[in-house]
């Protein structure tokens, strides 16, 4: 839950930048994904022990195509598939003389539950474009199997792989939507505690970052969100223990990023819709890394869909989000 803070955030620290006005295109997009998308998700909700075919989506996701030009290959982690791409004008794998820059790492988002590597083929290829970078889109694995350990211990798998290509963590930027950002952050910190190594930064798109229902519940945005109704997001939790229940003794528990110390995270970039459900873990999560001493800025869009980036091609803001996100990566190298 969204808990009150003990100690004002230092003023050097405060890193929150709103970006206001709503275009046609993205009212017209919130407004059909309340129509459809939402009531799917509340349908759901009402019986999520279904043999719901949640692996469908990224199967039929086909016409979500990258960036035209983008090459990319299948690489396969050793739990999971995972895809190496980068779009026109990022450097690529080897540059001449063999020298190796910045890469991503990225985690899709879908709730620890569904989507993958082609939903988020377009959006992955369109960071690459922006930030200059190639990027490691990793497949992991996921609920209700699994429990979040597995998906952590399969991002940890794609930044040795990187590592062994050339990319060392102090030049991999982990980055991730959703509940791909709540991971973007668990991994980041993973890679630390075990001396793997420190990547150079991490970008959250509408994250969710704390477990526990309540904050998000009790703030006024859980009735204005036009993706997730509230009774979801009791549901994802219950879920979510449930599967670490059945990972048993040798799968301990992920604790939420905003319960970790931060004191050792790289810098952060946050970037969340102002009426959207995850509204909440976004700026807890900033305010629980600012207070740790760690550059985190907050970005704000108005009324912005739960992952608006993923629309860069119809809505404006999300290409305008897009650009910002390759403002960061260029900034950190």
């Amino acid at each position: 839950m969204a808990r009150a803070e003990l100690f004002p955030l230092p003023a050097h620290s405060a890193a929150t930048r709103e970006f206001a006005g709503v275009s046609a295109q993205s009212r017209t997009l919130t407004l059909s994904v309340r129509r459809t998308v939402r009531p799917l998700i509340e349908a759901w909700s009402y019986a999520p022990t279904l043999p719901w075919p949640a692996t469908v989506i990224d199967r039929v996701a086909f016409p979500l195509l990258p960036v035209p030009g983008t090459r990319r290959h299948r690489v396969d982690l050793p739990a999971c598939p995972s895809e190496f791409l980068w779009a026109p004008g990022a450097v690529p794998p080897v540059t001449a003389g063999g020298l190796r820059r910045t890469a991503v790492l990225y985690l899709h988002g879908g709730a620890f539950l569904c989507c993958g590597l082609a939903t988020h083929r377009n959006l992955v290829s369109r960071i690459s474009a922006s930030s200059g970078a190639p990027v490691l889109a990793v497949g992991y694995r996921m609920l209700p199997l699994n429990p979040i350990r597995r998906a952590v211990e399969d991002g940890l798998d794609g930044l040795r792989w990187l590592a062994a290509h050339g990319y060392p963590p102090e030049r991999v930027v982990i980055a991730g939507d959703s509940a791909g950002g709540f991971l973007t952050f668990a991994v980041a910190h993973e890679a630390v505690q075990r001396g793997i190594g420190r990547p150079a930064g991490t970008v959250a798109l509408s994250p969710l970052t704390d477990l526990d229902p309540r904050g998000k519940l009790e703030h006024p945005n859980s009735r204005r969100c036009a993706v997730f109704p509230r009774r979801a997001v009791r549901v994802l939790t219950r879920l979510v223990e449930r599967a670490e229940r059945r990972g048993g003794e040798l799968s301990e528990p992920v604790v939420s990023p905003v319960d970790l110390d931060l004191s050792e995270m790289p810098p952060a970039l946050i970037q969340t819709g102002s009426e959207e459900m995850t509204y909440v873990d976004a700026e807890l999560m900033a305010r629980r890394l600012q207070l740790a001493g760690v550059p985190a800025e907050l970005q704000v869009w108005e009324k912005q869909l739960h992952v608006f980036q993923a629309a860069a091609g119809v809505v404006p803001e999300g290409g305008r989000a897009i650009a910002e996100i390759g403002r960061f990566v260029r900034g950190l190298r």
